[in-house]
């Protein structure tokens, strides 16, 4: 499965796709079939204007450019 929105972040909106694995179907307690997914994506700070850094002592950078994004997804169907 494969999911399409738009992620804002500081007033910068941008298109993520996210590929989702189905992790099965089960009733909950309450009789509503649910289901589960799993996804994640990464994305790049410096896309959505999050520049801020600071330079370590040892030759890095404190923060990464990369983020990772994990989704566990619980849904059931709306009536």
């Amino acid at each position: 499965y494969r999911i399409t929105g738009d992620l804002s972040i500081l007033g910068t909106t941008k298109p993520l796709t996210i590929d989702l694995e189905f992790n099965g179907a089960a009733k909950d307690p309450f009789g509503n079939e649910r289901v589960g997914f799993e996804g994640k994506a990464e994305i790049k700070r410096s896309e959505w204007g999050l520049t801020w850094n600071a330079a370590l002592e040892t030759g890095g950078v404190l923060v990464s450019d990369k983020i990772k994004l994990n989704f566990d997804i619980s849904a059931i169907r709306q009536a």
